[in-house]
């Protein structure tokens, strides 16, 4: 009952005309040359969904409390029309034991043998398939792929390196699994938002068996960073520096190994092999920079990559598609740089296998 009256309450604030919308939010916010949207900033000034899914202070004592609200504010923050998707629970290997995951298929799927298996964000403490489940079920409709969402181990009961080891084992699962899922192995693709476009990254930089296409929505990509975008946007839009620093501490207790750059890829001295990449940054997001100079460390090392900065947005965006139609927009730019790059990838296979059939 409460989900219902709060998604009305959002209809109703924002159904309203843009003026008084505006009115609502305050005067523009200008920053660094960019303009917050108004969606978003109306979001914040409402301390709504900013402040329950990224935003306030982390209490270890109330983390589980934490966890259930974000999945409330993903229920409430759900957009309507994709609740008829099919779907199915299932169970993968993970590197200590098994793991829940949850298959979506969208109607237009059999067209495609592609598949993305998702890593969801929450700094590697909160968040879950059920606080990504509007976020898999939109890019699985726009992309027109299956998408599998992991329930991966969080900090601090699993600290680094148990969420990556679990994504890499995840992802070889799948991989050898993929006709069980109406995959072809060849077309696994990995993604995520945020904590998840880090692991995903991750695994394209280390997986045995290379996925066709990585899809990575704000990543963080450093640890126990300061000053740039940390500290012009580190206060006021959500994510703040604080509770970065907090998440940080809980996921990588001892900071980032110095015989194992995993836990920041940006640090890492070879990229290269990578497959292709798509890359996206917030304006008003604390993680900005170091994903910006990720991409163009990529592209130093020959790396294929879309890179992309949707400059009035947020961090966490991709959560927030029902109230900002340029949060959607973004969200599904991703969505279709996935069906773009897993066609290109389908078709070149159906040109080696057609080649390799008449030759035999």
């Amino acid at each position: 009952m409460r989900v219902v009256a709060l998604r009305w309450a959002f209809r109703l604030v924002y159904g309203l005309p843009p003026r008084a919308r505006r009115l609502l939010a305050g005067p523009e916010i200008h920053l660094d040359g960019q303009v917050l949207d108004l969606d978003l900033q109306l979001l914040g000034r409402m301390g709504a969904l900013l402040e329950s899914s990224d935003g306030g202070t982390l209490d270890q004592s109330v983390l589980a409390e934490q966890r259930r609200q974000a999945d409330f504010a993903a229920e409430v923050a759900a957009e309507p029309g994709l609740a008829d998707m099919a779907t199915r629970e299932v169970t993968l290997a993970g590197a200590g034991g098994p793991l829940a995951a949850r298959l979506y298929v969208p109607a237009s799927a059999p067209r495609s043998r592609g598949l993305l298996v998702y890593f969801h964000g929450g700094g590697f403490v909160v968040g879950s398939i059920a606080a990504s489940d509007p976020l898999c079920r939109l890019v699985a409709a726009q992309s027109g792929v299956r998408v599998l969402s992991v329930e991966y181990r969080l900090a601090p009961e699993f600290p680094y390196p148990a969420a990556l080891e679990d994504a890499i084992a995840s992802f070889a699962d799948v991989r050898a699994r993929a006709p069980e899922f109406g995959a072809d192995p060849e077309l696994v693709a990995v993604g995520g938002d945020s904590a998840g476009a880090n692991l995903a990254l991750v695994v394209g930089h280390q997986a045995s068996a290379r996925p066709a296409f990585v899809l990575a929505m704000y990543p963080v990509t450093d640890a126990e960073r300061s000053g740039g975008s940390r500290e012009l946007f580190g206060t006021g839009f959500g994510l703040t520096a604080e509770y970065l620093e907090e998440l940080e501490r809980l996921y990588l207790p001892d900071g980032v190994p110095v015989d194992d750059t995993r836990g920041a890829i940006l640090r890492s001295d070879d990229l290269s092999g990578m497959p292709p990449v798509y890359l996206s940054t917030a304006g008003f997001d604390p993680l900005r920079d170091e994903g910006e100079e990720l991409a163009a460390k990529l592209r130093v090392h020959g790396v294929p990559i879309v890179a992309r900065r949707f400059p009035g947005l947020v961090h966490g965006y991709a959560s927030f598609t029902a109230v900002s139609a340029a949060a959607r927009d973004a969200t599904l730019d991703a969505a279709s740089a996935l069906r773009a790059g897993l066609s290109l990838v389908e078709s070149r296979l159906r040109r080696v296998r057609g080649v390799d059939a008449a030759a035999s």
